[in-house]
């Protein structure tokens, strides 16, 4: 039921490649050679007579991500032939499941809090790729490549419960955390699409679907542009037809591909060449006892034991590389602490290096090294974020490199206060200013000392000893 409160209505429908080593049917490798058409079988070719056998660990796959989902699981797992004439199915007919999916009634909490229901997650298999030379609009002839053809796709399917472009942006980023808890999707090379059925208001709620976004990121554009379309044709007074659009990510806009398909369209029936799969007891409780904490699981421990913010907590959790090195990092130094360092800095040098956290050297042990340096105020927190800087680039000793380049932290009073009184005699009219209640005074006189110690001294006790030495003139 639509609520009176909504003026859009989008429901998703997501393709996830999951990470197997060969083909949903067939023995076929997943990856590996790239050259067009070249890791193919008679099977994922649809050729006659050829024989499709169900990946096992693909099944145990979804079977998690059903779990994670908090889904149903109906204990038949059965496939149909979902028919279609178009070059990127051989056999004109996918290997499907439409009648009973593998789950069902499942939801998936967005950061918000608001849960979105799961309608259905089910397994079947993926088309070949086409590939259009000038685009899918003014291309003369398409390309096929049967190599992706067979692989295993996951389908998650919500309820039209989301209401604007940004929750369906948020929704796909939570649903590739909980798949990059379950180590079921290679976050860096697999594919995720999604097709969105998106209605507004001022049409009556005429549905009409985008389809092939592919990315969290994506998501949000193509939807707002569509929301933006659909309602210019109301106000030109166009009456909206159910209808099918596609996505082009170059030109930032979607067109009409043709109308809108139903179910019944595709004539579905049970695929005679695949046998009932019982899904036993056994299985779901030894992939129950295999599943990991996930990340809601982590932001609940992380506040609760470790005493972080929320916030800190759910920036943290929501990649699993930076969860488990937070964990490994905050036996050995202050949860606060470490928390603060992996959630701003190590994010930041990242970020400004364009690196993902796998991609870098680094480990716990140069993390902890740092950090403990800071919590005993052996180094400031301005020398920490360019050794962490270096680290990025190169991993190297930490405790050696301090006491080599002398960048321990200067905590002599004596030698503070020489400093602060030639920064003092050296910079007369920034006293004389601060004297008069500028404040940018006092942190330029703080700045030079800063310089003199190479920033191996703490603004706040360098503060307080010119605002002292001032004070005395």
């Amino acid at each position: 039921m639509i609520s009176s409160k909504n003026n859009i209505i989008i429901g998703l429908e997501v393709h996830v490649e999951i990470n197997t080593n060969t083909k949903l049917f067939c023995s076929c490798p997943t990856k590996g050679n790239e050259k067009p058409n070249s890791r193919t079988c008679e099977t994922c070719l649809g050729m006659p007579g050829s024989k499709p056998l169900l990946n096992k660990k693909a099944v145990e796959y979804a079977i998690k991500l059903c779990l994670a989902l908090n889904c149903k699981i109906n204990k038949e797992l059965i496939f149909s032939r979902k028919s279609y004439f178009y070059p990127d199915m051989a056999k004109n007919y996918q290997i499907s499941q439409y009648e009973i999916p593998l789950g069902q009634n499942g939801s998936l909490k967005l950061k918000s809090g608001k849960e979105i229901g799961i309608t259905r997650v089910h397994m079947e298999e993926d088309p070949a790729a086409l590939i259009h030379p000038k685009g899918m609009q003014e291309s003369a002839y398409v390309l096929v490549d049967y190599n992706r053809s067979g692989n295993p796709l996951l389908e998650i399917v919500t309820k039209p419960e989301l209401s604007s472009a940004e929750e369906a942006r948020d929704f796909m980023k939570q649903l590739i955390t909980v798949l990059s808890y379950l180590g079921i999707f290679d976050i860096n090379n697999g594919i995720i699409k999604a097709d969105a059925n998106v209605s507004i208001r001022e049409s009556t709620f005429v549905k009409q679907e985008v389809k092939n976004i592919t990315g969290f990121k994506e998501i949000e554009r193509a939807l707002k542009y569509e929301i933006l379309r659909q309602k210019s044709e109301i106000k030109q007074g166009k009456k909206l037809m159910q209808e099918t659009h596609a996505w082009d990510s170059e030109k930032g806009l979607t067109f009409s591909l043709r109308k809108k398909e139903t179910e019944e369209d595709y004539g579905y029936i049970f695929d005679s060449d695949l046998v009932k799969t019982e899904i036993t007891d056994e299985l779901l409780n030894k992939i129950k006892s295999e599943m990991p904490e996930l990340a809601h699981d982590k932001i609940s421990k992380f506040v609760s034991k470790h005493k972080i913010k929320k916030e800190d907590a759910e920036i943290i959790a929501a990649e699993k590389e930076l969860a488990e090195l937070f964990e490994k990092v905050a036996k050995a130094v202050d949860p606060i602490l470490a928390a603060k360092w992996l959630r701003r800095e190590l994010v930041r040098v990242l970020n400004y290096n364009k690196k993902e956290l796998h991609e870098i050297e680094i480990d716990e042990k140069h993390i902890i090294d740092l950090l403990k340096l800071v919590e005993a105020k052996k180094i400031t927190d301005t020398v920490a974020q360019k050794l962490l800087e270096k680290l990025i680039e190169k991993p190297f000793d930490v405790n050696s490199h301090v006491k080599k380049e002398n960048l321990g932290a200067v905590s002599d009073s004596g030698k503070l206060e020489k400093y602060c009184k030639e920064a003092i005699k050296e910079n007369p009219k920034a006293v004389e200013d601060y004297k008069k209640g500028e404040e940018k005074a006092l942190n330029y006189i703080v700045g030079q000392v800063m310089g003199k110690t190479r920033g191996k001294a703490t603004p706040k006790g360098v503060n307080e000893i010119i605002i002292n030495l001032i004070n005395k003139e």
